[in-house]
């Protein structure tokens, strides 16, 4: 089993910078990748960035050049570093792992993130 700790979020500014961490454990060795989601009040959940084992990204058109995502592969960690952030990024964002087939095989307690003056 593998298991995610999120850590960050909180209140920002519009315009302001915050940083996200997920810190795996447990089956790291069955991991693909790792990511985030976030669900808004009212909306699906929706993918916002991914990194892999070969270190490739993905980043929904919503945040891209905005957000990065990175990782630390002696801490089993990753990172998604935002930017430039907007109310609209306010939302519970989740950490979760994948493995080889595209399964999710954990989720992250969850974190809020409100983009608000």
């Amino acid at each position: 089993q593998v298991q995610l700790v999120e850590s960050g979020g909180g209140l920002v500014q519009p315009g302001g910078s915050l940083r996200l961490s997920c810190a795996a454990s447990g089956s790291i060795s069955s991991i693909y990748a790792m990511g985030w989601h976030r669900q808004a009040p009212g909306k699906q959940r929706e993918l916002v960035a991914r990194i892999n084992i070969s270190g490739r990204t993905n980043y929904s058109d919503s945040v891209k050049g905005r957000f990065t995502i990175s990782r630390d592969n002696a801490k089993n960690t990753v990172y998604l570093q935002m930017n430039s952030l907007k109310p609209e990024d306010t939302a519970v964002y989740y950490c979760h792992a994948i493995n080889r087939d595209y399964v999710i095989l954990s989720w992250g307690q969850g974190t809020q993130v409100t983009v608000s003056s």
